[in-house]
Protein backbone atom coordinates (compact mmCIF):
# COMPACT_ATOMS: atom_id res chain seq x y z
CA UNK A 1 0.00 0.00 0.00
CA UNK A 2 1.24 3.50 -0.81
CA UNK A 3 0.98 5.98 2.06
CA UNK A 4 1.44 9.67 1.34
CA UNK A 5 2.37 11.92 4.26
CA UNK A 6 1.79 15.67 4.01
CA UNK A 7 3.26 17.63 6.93
CA UNK A 8 2.41 21.20 7.90
CA UNK A 9 4.29 23.61 10.11
CA UNK A 10 4.90 27.30 10.62
CA UNK A 11 7.43 29.49 8.85
CA UNK A 12 9.55 32.11 10.62
CA UNK A 13 6.67 34.60 10.36
CA UNK A 14 4.23 32.15 11.98
CA UNK A 15 2.30 31.38 8.79
CA UNK A 16 1.07 27.84 8.16
CA UNK A 17 3.10 26.17 5.41
CA UNK A 18 3.48 22.75 3.84
CA UNK A 19 6.78 21.38 5.12
CA UNK A 20 6.89 18.08 3.26
CA UNK A 21 4.87 15.87 0.91
CA UNK A 22 6.30 12.40 0.49
CA UNK A 23 5.60 8.69 0.33
CA UNK A 24 6.23 6.66 3.50
CA UNK A 25 7.75 3.36 2.45
CA UNK A 26 6.53 0.23 4.24
CA UNK A 27 8.69 -1.71 6.65
CA UNK A 28 8.55 -5.43 5.89
CA UNK A 29 10.03 -8.34 7.81
CA UNK A 30 10.56 -11.96 6.80
CA UNK A 31 8.79 -13.22 9.94
CA UNK A 32 5.51 -11.72 8.62
CA UNK A 33 5.19 -12.30 4.86
CA UNK A 34 2.56 -10.02 3.36
CA UNK A 35 2.71 -7.75 6.40
CA UNK A 36 3.63 -4.09 6.21
CA UNK A 37 4.27 -1.45 8.84
CA UNK A 38 3.98 2.20 7.80
CA UNK A 39 5.56 4.39 10.47
CA UNK A 40 3.86 7.67 9.56
CA UNK A 41 4.50 9.87 12.61
CA UNK A 42 5.38 9.58 16.25
CA UNK A 43 7.31 11.04 19.14
CA UNK A 44 8.66 9.83 22.45
CA UNK A 45 7.50 12.99 24.25
CA UNK A 46 4.40 15.17 24.38
CA UNK A 47 4.49 17.36 21.26
CA UNK A 48 4.58 21.13 21.32
CA UNK A 49 3.19 23.61 18.79
CA UNK A 50 3.87 25.70 16.86
CA UNK A 51 6.65 23.84 15.09
CA UNK A 52 8.50 24.16 11.82
CA UNK A 53 7.40 20.57 11.07
CA UNK A 54 10.48 18.34 11.32
CA UNK A 55 9.84 14.67 12.20
CA UNK A 56 9.93 14.18 15.98
CA UNK A 57 12.10 11.55 17.69
CA UNK A 58 10.61 8.07 17.96
CA UNK A 59 13.19 5.47 18.98
CA UNK A 60 11.08 2.29 19.23
CA UNK A 61 7.98 0.84 17.58
CA UNK A 62 5.86 1.23 20.73
CA UNK A 63 6.02 4.63 22.43
CA UNK A 64 7.13 5.23 26.02
CA UNK A 65 4.70 6.75 28.53
CA UNK A 66 3.48 10.05 27.07
CA UNK A 67 4.78 9.25 23.58
CA UNK A 68 2.63 8.45 20.55
CA UNK A 69 2.70 6.74 17.17
CA UNK A 70 0.49 6.85 14.08
CA UNK A 71 0.71 4.51 11.15
CA UNK A 72 -0.77 1.66 9.20
CA UNK A 73 -0.39 -2.06 9.81
CA UNK A 74 -1.14 -4.61 7.10
CA UNK A 75 -1.81 -8.16 8.29
CA UNK A 76 -0.85 -10.52 5.47
CA UNK A 77 -3.31 -13.11 4.24
CA UNK A 78 -3.44 -16.67 5.50
CA UNK A 79 -1.69 -17.81 2.31
CA UNK A 80 1.41 -15.74 3.08
CA UNK A 81 2.68 -17.71 6.09
CA UNK A 82 6.47 -17.86 6.58
CA UNK A 83 8.18 -20.87 5.06
CA UNK A 84 11.65 -21.90 6.21
CA UNK A 85 13.11 -19.17 8.38
CA UNK A 86 16.12 -18.92 10.60
CA UNK A 87 14.35 -17.79 13.81
CA UNK A 88 17.39 -15.96 15.22
CA UNK A 89 17.94 -14.05 11.96
CA UNK A 90 14.21 -13.26 11.65
CA UNK A 91 14.02 -11.81 15.17
CA UNK A 92 17.25 -9.87 14.64
CA UNK A 93 15.73 -8.36 11.48
CA UNK A 94 12.57 -7.47 13.43
CA UNK A 95 14.62 -5.74 16.14
CA UNK A 96 16.59 -3.78 13.55
CA UNK A 97 13.55 -2.60 11.57
CA UNK A 98 10.94 -2.38 14.37
CA UNK A 99 12.92 -1.79 17.59
CA UNK A 100 11.26 -3.16 20.72
CA UNK A 101 8.47 -5.09 18.97
CA UNK A 102 10.07 -8.52 19.36
CA UNK A 103 10.40 -8.01 23.13
CA UNK A 104 6.59 -7.81 23.42
CA UNK A 105 5.98 -11.14 21.64
CA UNK A 106 5.29 -14.34 23.57
CA UNK A 107 7.23 -17.48 22.82
CA UNK A 108 5.02 -20.44 22.00
CA UNK A 109 2.00 -18.34 20.93
CA UNK A 110 2.73 -16.72 17.54
CA UNK A 111 1.72 -13.08 17.35
CA UNK A 112 0.48 -12.82 20.94
CA UNK A 113 1.87 -9.70 22.58
CA UNK A 114 1.25 -7.06 25.23
CA UNK A 115 2.40 -3.45 25.23
CA UNK A 116 2.08 -0.61 27.73
CA UNK A 117 -0.04 1.43 25.34
CA UNK A 118 -3.58 2.46 24.50
CA UNK A 119 -4.18 1.70 20.82
CA UNK A 120 -6.93 2.92 18.50
CA UNK A 121 -7.16 0.47 15.59
CA UNK A 122 -9.46 1.09 12.60
CA UNK A 123 -9.88 -1.58 9.92
CA UNK A 124 -9.53 0.18 6.55
CA UNK A 125 -9.87 -2.88 4.30
CA UNK A 126 -10.12 -6.64 4.57
CA UNK A 127 -10.89 -8.55 7.72
CA UNK A 128 -8.95 -9.79 10.72
CA UNK A 129 -9.59 -11.84 13.85
CA UNK A 130 -8.53 -10.26 17.14
CA UNK A 131 -7.61 -12.88 19.76
CA UNK A 132 -7.50 -12.16 23.49
CA UNK A 133 -6.95 -14.38 26.54
CA UNK A 134 -8.37 -17.92 26.62
CA UNK A 135 -8.60 -17.95 22.82
CA UNK A 136 -11.57 -15.56 22.75
CA UNK A 137 -11.82 -13.88 19.34
CA UNK A 138 -13.84 -11.31 17.42
CA UNK A 139 -13.95 -10.81 13.65
CA UNK A 140 -13.31 -7.24 12.52
CA UNK A 141 -14.14 -5.88 9.07
CA UNK A 142 -13.65 -2.57 7.24
CA UNK A 143 -15.08 0.26 9.33
CA UNK A 144 -14.77 -1.60 12.64
CA UNK A 145 -12.51 -0.16 15.32
CA UNK A 146 -10.93 -1.50 18.49
CA UNK A 147 -9.60 0.30 21.53
CA UNK A 148 -6.77 -1.80 23.00
CA UNK A 149 -6.14 -0.89 26.63
CA UNK A 150 -2.76 -2.54 27.19
CA UNK A 151 -4.30 -5.99 26.76
CA UNK A 152 -2.66 -9.22 25.64
CA UNK A 153 -3.71 -9.88 22.03
CA UNK A 154 -2.86 -11.27 18.59
CA UNK A 155 -4.06 -10.52 15.06
CA UNK A 156 -5.00 -13.38 12.69
CA UNK A 157 -5.89 -12.91 9.03
CA UNK A 158 -7.58 -16.14 7.94
CA UNK A 159 -8.77 -14.74 4.62
CA UNK A 160 -7.05 -14.71 1.24
CA UNK A 161 -6.74 -10.88 1.18
CA UNK A 162 -4.54 -8.58 3.27
CA UNK A 163 -6.13 -6.54 6.06
CA UNK A 164 -5.09 -2.90 6.49
CA UNK A 165 -5.52 -1.12 9.84
CA UNK A 166 -4.90 2.52 10.72
CA UNK A 167 -3.30 2.60 14.18
CA UNK A 168 -2.83 5.39 16.70
CA UNK A 169 -0.85 4.38 19.79
CA UNK A 170 -0.21 6.32 23.01
CA UNK A 171 2.32 5.18 25.60
CA UNK A 172 0.68 4.42 28.94
CA UNK A 173 1.86 3.79 32.48
CA UNK A 174 1.00 0.26 33.64
CA UNK A 175 -0.15 0.10 37.26
CA UNK A 176 -0.83 -2.89 39.48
Amino acid sequence: MDVRRVVTGNDVDGRAVFVSDEVVNPITISLMPGGEFHDVWGADDVPTVPTSGPPPRAATWFPPTGGFRFGFFTVGSQSSRPLDLDPAAAFAEMEEKLPGLAATLERGHPGMHTSDTVDWDLVISGEVWLELDDGKEVLLRAGDCVIQNGTRHAWHNRSSEPCVLAVAIVGARRVG
